[in-house]
């Protein structure tokens, strides 16, 4: 069996970090948060981004959980399993979805819808896991009335108790805990969270008006309690392992369950109900829905306090019971609803469903496989549509050259100190020597025109020849000057474009520039310079008419695949700069 942990219903907060703490203590016990509890027992303590109603979190959480799972089942020749989930969200949904499995069983014991603002967020997903649920089983009546709209396959199981481990404290001689060995009795006791659907006025109502007593509460603090803390004779032991709780509960004189009563409690069957009874205890409790039911069913074992002075009575008469009868009934009822009683129930129904699935899929074989086939089809003529559509999108409109556009940068060139020319080395097509005729003649239209008396062709580019150097008997070729021209030639990357020719300009002297490249470098060489050039004032002018980046349609199309390539590598290399820090 694996057992897969919560990964959650909202985003953790503060009052997380223990927990938080604890997960990642577990997910690093074992190998890639899996760990052998028992023999046939495995945990998986998943780390996942903590944002569950996040479509792109949910997608990587998706994927982080399938690798782990699936690689597990592999190793572990486990297939075809009866998968069992207690939670209804949008991952829990995936990973099911994405495993073969031979039954799905929902166990709801929580109406998330008013559990709590974030919670609702569920609903949508949670009507989608009962419906596809071969079985269902819920702990209370409200929560049958809330699924069955969904699934006729509901059942009521509420929660049991594990009924040897309390039976065996309840007949043997034990010590009192230590932490309650200093606390005056009677003590009436509750077990669970101390959240906030417990009645904290009722709580503090109690223990003003019964000074004798000593209220113990056994459970994490998941609320502000400060107004009771202060209270003399109330404790909070905090949290307990499980095994400790029957020892605590044999000391209690009597148990409450102190509840409010609110949408989300009508949903509510206390989970230390039949642990209380267990013990033999007698129950003090808020007017539940599920009480109630409980009380009909059961000739009111579990006395009702409808309000602050009646629930005090109830732990009056409760104290000064001695009725041995009474006490064997409570066990009695509490072993009926052990764990043990429920699982060999929830068992029957999942063979029966088991049986009916298998016998259902042998009679649908055909009908199974025709929809198999056209359900195939039907995702292949889609997916064949959407490439089409992508296709079309990308070679026959201008979207490539709006994407493209950001990359841009075009100044008006007014006189400066000298012309920079970033030489293409392999350039935009990605083959050398391809880049720098168009640079060249552009840095010459500039000077020539009278934009500044330098030139600096900056590469270290080797084809053949020195890049460089062909560059400068290009220009010289087209009438300027050579000693007009200064050539950079160990630059390797535009990163070094910059740096070097940054240490020419502070040579010279020179603080502006006329910067010429291809007009899709213009974003990333602006970059560069905003970090190690920002003394310089450039001035971007690309040039004009680049026959790589040509718009000219050919049968119709807009952009060939080698320009897509070259824009999709001027933006891979901005990423990679801004990882490398040169940006």
């Amino acid at each position: 069996m694996l057992f897969i942990e919560n990964t959650g219903v909202r985003s953790p907060g503060l009052k997380d970090i223990y927990r938080l703490k604890k997960r990642f203590g577990d997910y690093f016990k074992g190998i890639k948060g899996i760990r052998k509890e028992m023999d046939g027992l495995y945990v998986y303590s998943p780390i996942v981004l903590p944002f569950p109603y996040s479509r792109i979190a949910r997608q990587i959480n998706k994927l982080i959980l399938f690798s782990v799972i699936n690689r597990w089942m592999k190793v572990m020749s486990f297939s075809n399993p009866i998968v069992w989930t207690f939670l209804p969200t949008g991952i829990t949904l995936d990973v099911i979805n994405g495993i073969n499995k031979k039954l799905l069983v929902y166990y709801c014991i929580d109406n998330f819808a008013v559990s709590s603002a974030s919670a609702k967020k569920v609903k949508n997903t949670e009507e989608k896991l009962l419906k596809i649920s071969d079985a269902v089983f819920v702990t209370s009546k409200a929560l049958h009335d809330h699924c069955i709209k969904y699934s006729n396959k509901v059942t009521i199981f509420p929660f049991g108790v594990n009924i040897d481990n309390f039976e065996k404290v309840r007949v043997t001689d034990t010590q009192p805990p230590e932490e309650l060995k200093d606390i005056k009795k009677p003590i009436v006791g509750y077990v669970g969270g101390i959240h906030k659907w417990v009645d904290r006025e009722l709580v503090k109502f109690l223990a003003l008006n019964r000074p004798d007593h000593s209220f113990v509460f056994v459970g994490p603090l998941q609320t502000d309690v400060a107004s009771l803390a202060e209270i003399k004779n109330i404790y909070f032991l905090g949290n307990k392992k499980h095994s400790e709780l029957p020892n605590l509960v044999k000391n209690f004189s009597v148990a409450i369950i102190p509840y409010l009563i609110t949408e989300y409690t009508k949903n509510v069957y206390p989970t230390k109900l039949n642990e209380y009874l267990a013990m033999g205890k007698p129950v003090i409790s808020t007017g539940l829905p599920e009480i109630k039911l409980f009380n009909k069913k059961y000739e009111n074992i579990v006395v009702i306090g409808n309000n602050p002075r009646e629930f005090a009575e109830g732990i009056d008469m409760a104290l000064k019971e001695d009725n041995k009868e009474i006490t064997k009934r409570r066990t009695e009822i509490a072993a009926e609803n052990s764990w043990k009683s429920r699982i060999e129930q929830m068992s029957r129904i999942i063979e029966n469903a088991v049986e009916k699935k298998m016998v259902q899929s042998e009679a649908d074989w055909k009908e199974n496989l025709l929809v198999f086939y056209h359900t195939t089809r039907r995702h292949l003529v889609r997916f064949a549509a959407a490439l089409a559509i992508i296709y079309f999108l990308i070679f026959y409109t201008p979207a490539i050259w709006f994407l493209a556009e950001p990359l841009k940068i075009t100044d008006t060139p007014h006189k400066a100190d000298a012309i920079v020319v970033f030489a293409g080395g392999v350039g935009e097509s990605g083959q050398a020597g391809q880049g720098y005729l168009e640079r060249v003649e552009r840095a010459v239209e500039l000077y020539k025109s009278g934009f500044a008396k330098n030139i600096i062709f900056s590469s270290g580019y080797m084809y053949v020849f020195k890049e460089p150097l062909v560059m400068k008997a290009l220009a010289v070729s087209l009438g300027v000057p050579a000693e007009a021209i200064i050539l950079e030639d160990r630059a390797g990357d535009t990163y070094e474009n910059v740096k070097f020719s940054e240490k020419i300009l502070k040579d010279k002297g020179w603080n502006e520039i006329l910067l010429v490249s291809s007009p899709y470098h213009m974003r990333r060489v602006s970059l560069v310079f905003k970090k190690i050039g920002k003394e310089t004032k450039v001035l971007y002018v690309p040039i004009s008419r680049s026959s790589f980046y040509s718009h000219k349609t050919r049968n119709w199309r807009q952009i060939d695949f080698k320009q897509i390539e070259g824009i999709f590598r001027e933006y891979s290399a901005i990423i990679y700069y801004w990882w490398k820090g040169y940006i």
